[in-house]
Formats: structure tokens, sequence, C-alpha cells
């Protein structure tokens, strides 16, 4: 089952793939064309009901596949209106075949007549809420009539984030929905067809440029509502907590503070204006240090810990004292990652090692990328968290869910990369489920490796990365 807004990070990979919307539209158009075959009869009267959106394009492509019925398209709105490209060419393309079309302006204008069959093809996926006009006194009319209704991938009114259904939804007779099964579909009391539109099972399984579209930001938010995060970090090094902070910055984190020791507050500070220090006493994280913490860590929204913190037998103590305390989430680097398979936390973990910190956790790896990733799906079972285990092909997995990306390049194994890819996976935590904030940071961080490579070759330090960030995670070159 996949809500409607995953279902649009599924199209926009497939379109990644290689399979454009336009060619998923054609598809579904047939599949909705195939589902009225059964019950209507050739000369019987079908009427479709399309809004301006992809899910009346569909139905807009599948009056071309029923030339053998008494034909009526009705779409709601002006044509100028329809909201992409791929739909209003399939609505020019009735134009000019001379389909029998008709523009309903508002609801006084409708007049669904005595169909033997009525397309629903209003409103997809992408709709919250009751219907607004004109789309109600259509739903109406569709509800009243004696015509065998067809829904086009949910029934108008249908909400797919929570499956609920507004009062003055569409109650449909059949629906035909597409890749997969959408929420509240198994509830209603209707046959529902899931047709393979050709959509590739790598759309769900690599991570592409349509799990970007996750991403939002509310123009009415303020300072904190984007993200709050804390990272643990320096000692024995200085510039790894710094990177991880200012790439936490650069993800959109609103506020980023960094709790170091005291000895080395300055130097991590000089690194950017935009950090802010949190410094406690000594040259080393110890136990003693964990209490203070955890009240600092609590008010924030993500917890970075690793970065720079070195291996001191105190330093790996006092990380296990904090990770077992924590009840938020945490992204867990570098060598703080040795002590992940020996607590016990209510902490959402994201833990972010290379193939080698993998099997110091007691994790298994391999050559092939397909049997790596099995492997580290059955690890982040065992241990009971999200892995983001970083190679040529990242592997993603929350022991449920695998996710696999292929950004990124060898220049990339210089040292840094994996403390900004710390911070940019803390900063996404803040904002979204952990396995979908470390499958986008594995992605924009090779991304921003990839684009860095390709202007000035190979010989890129962990710093280029940074200020590349914000325009791969905000890129918004989707299909229209």
């Amino acid at each position: 089952m996949l809500t409607g807004s995953e279902m649009g990070v599924v199209d926009e990979n497939a379109a990644a793939l290689g399979v454009p919307r336009k060619q998923l539209m054609e598809s579904s158009g047939h599949a909705v064309a195939r589902a009225v075959r059964p019950i209507a009869d050739p000369g019987e009267q079908v009427t479709i009901v399309a809004g301006r959106g992809n899910n009346g394009g569909d139905a807009l492509v599948a009056a071309r596949f029923l030339d053998e019925y008494d034909l009526r398209v009705l779409l709601l709105g002006r044509p100028g209106a329809i909201s992409t490209t791929i739909a209003r060419e399939n609505w020019d393309a009735l134009q000019h075949a001379e389909y029998p079309t008709e523009t309903v302006r508002d609801s006084s204008a409708l007049d669904l007549g005595t169909p033997d069959v009525v397309i629903d093809a209003m409103l997809g996926t992408g709709i919250t809420g009751d219907l607004r006009e004109p789309a109600a006194t259509a739903a109406t009319a569709m509800n009243e009539s004696d015509a065998t209704v067809l829904s086009v991938d949910v029934p108008s009114g249908l909400d797919a984030e929570t499956g609920r259904l507004a009062d003055n939804a569409v109650d449909a007779d059949h629906v035909v929905t597409f890749h997969d099964t959408k929420p509240g579909l198994p509830d209603l009391d209707a046959p529902v067809t899931v047709a393979d539109i050709g959509i590739p099972d790598a759309a769900e399984l690599f991570i592409e440029r349509g799990d970007l579209t996750r991403l939002e930001r509310d123009p009415a938010s303020h300072k904190g509502d984007n993200g709050e995060v804390l990272v643990v970090g320096g000692g024995p090094y200085t510039g790894a907590p710094a990177l991880t902070a200012q790439a936490a910055l650069r993800s959109g984190a609103d506020l980023v503070r960094v709790a170091c020791p005291a000895v080395v507050a300055r130097e991590i500070q000089s690194y950017s204006e935009n950090l802010i220090m949190r410094p406690f006493d000594g040259d080393h994280l110890a136990p003693h240090h964990v209490d203070r913490l955890a009240e600092v860590a609590a008010d924030h929204d993500t917890l970075i810990v690793g970065p720079g913190l070195g291996n001191a037998d105190a330093t790996l103590d006092a990380v296990a004292d904090l990770l077992s305390g924590f009840a938020g989430t945490a992204v867990v680097d570098a060598n703080a990652l040795s002590v992940v398979p020996d607590i016990e936390t209510d902490a959402d973990l994201v833990c972010t090692p290379h193939q080698g910190e993998l099997l110091d956790m007691g994790g298994e790896t391999a050559e092939d990328w397909r049997e790596r990733a099995d492997l580290v799906e059955s690890f982040a079972a065992e241990v009971g968290q999200t892995l983001l285990v970083k190679g040529p092909y990242d592997i993603v997995s929350n022991g449920e869910r695998t996710r696999v990306g292929r950004t990124g390049n060898p220049g990339m194994t210089v040292g840094g990369t994996g403390d900004v890819l710390a911070g940019v996976t803390g900063a996404l935590a803040s904002v979204q489920d952990p396995l979908d904030a470390a499958a986008i940071a594995a992605y924009t961080v090779g991304s921003v490796g990839d684009r860095v490579v390709d202007d000035r070759g190979y010989g890129l330090v962990a710093t280029d990365l940074l200020d590349e960030i914000p325009s791969v995670l905000w890129q918004r070159d989707a299909e229209p």
C-alpha cells in the first residue's frame, strides 16, 4: 500500500529512471478503458467527468480507447486551467480528433444526463477535505444517478494519505487504481482493481530525485520550526564537528549547536560565525558530562553524536550512557557507532557506518550490492535501528524497508565527507522519518559530490560540498 504522497515519489523516481509521466498516463488511461469493458456493452453511454489535473488526464487518455461506446467527456473548469502539460496535451488530442467534449464552468451548468457508466476522474490522490464546487455537485449527481460509477485511482473525496472518505465523496461502484493500493480503498464497499502501469520495482528501491519531493518548508514557519540540531563532537579533532554542523545548516536546519570540549570550542567556532557553541569542561567527552548534555539534547529535534570525538574508553562510555537515556532521534557516526549494538535505548537511531565500521559493529558485507542490501536489512532488523551504510552503492534500511543510493564517486573517499553526510542526515531527520531522512541525505551528498567532480575533477575536499547542498536538496526539475 502506498499513500498519495508516496505514489508521487514513485512516479517521479520512475521518470528519473526513464519512464516519463506521460507514458505512465497513457498506461493508466488504457487501464481505465479496460475496466470499462466488463461493466458496459458496446454502444452504451459512457460519460467521463474529468478534473484539471493528472487524474483527469488519465481519463482523457481513456477516451481514445472507448470508441465503441456512446462517449461524452465533461471537463470541470476551463481548458486553460488544466494544471499539467501532459493532461493538457491529452485534452488537445481529443479536440483535434473531434471527440464529444464539453466544459463545465460552474456547478449550475452541470448536466450529467442518464449515462450507463460514469468515469469519476475529478480528483486524485493529492486532495484532502470535503469536495468543493463544481466537484461537489458532480459527485452528488453521480451518487443519485442509476449509472455504474467507475473511479480513477481513488473515488473523488478519498484522502489517500489517511484513508478518510469525505461526507460528500463519490460513492464508487468500481475503482481502478494504479501500481499499488491506497489507504482507504480496502475499506470501500466496491471492487478495486490494481493496474500495472509499467512502473519498475526500481522506482521504489533506488533513491532518486522523486525522494526530494518529500521536502517542504512552510512559508509561515518561524525560527526553530525547521529543525534544531545538537552536534556532540570534537576533542581529538575539530574539523569533523564543524563540517557536520555546517552541513546541517546548509540542509535547512534553523539552529545548530555544537557541544564540545572547552579546549577546542574556540577553534571549532573559528570555522564559521554561524555555529553556536555549547562547550563542556575538559579536553574530551566523559561520563560526568552526560547529565548536562542529556538536558541540552532534549531541547533539540535531532542529536548527532560522534564526529571528532575519538575512541577513548571514557568517551565511548559517555556516548553509551547518553544514547541509552535518550528518547529522541539521533544520528550516530564515526567511533560512536561501536557502542550501538550493546545498548538499549528508546531513541530512534540513524547509524552511518562505512563498510569497515559496519563489520566492527557486528554486521556483514558483500561485494555484490544486492547481497549487501540483504545483509544490511537483516542487521538493521537485529539492532532495531536505521542504517545508512556508505559505499559505491549506499544501502539504507530499517529492517523492513530498504533503499539503495547510486550517487557519488571515488573522489568522495576523502576524509570529511562522512561528517558532511552526518550533518545532512541530522538536519533532515528533524523533519522527516529516519529512513527517508537517511535516503535523501545519501542521494544529496552523493549528487553534490558528483557536481563538484564534474566541475573540478578529482581532488575535492569535504568543504567543497557545503555550498552545493541547498541547490541539490531543493532542485525542482521534475516533469510538468
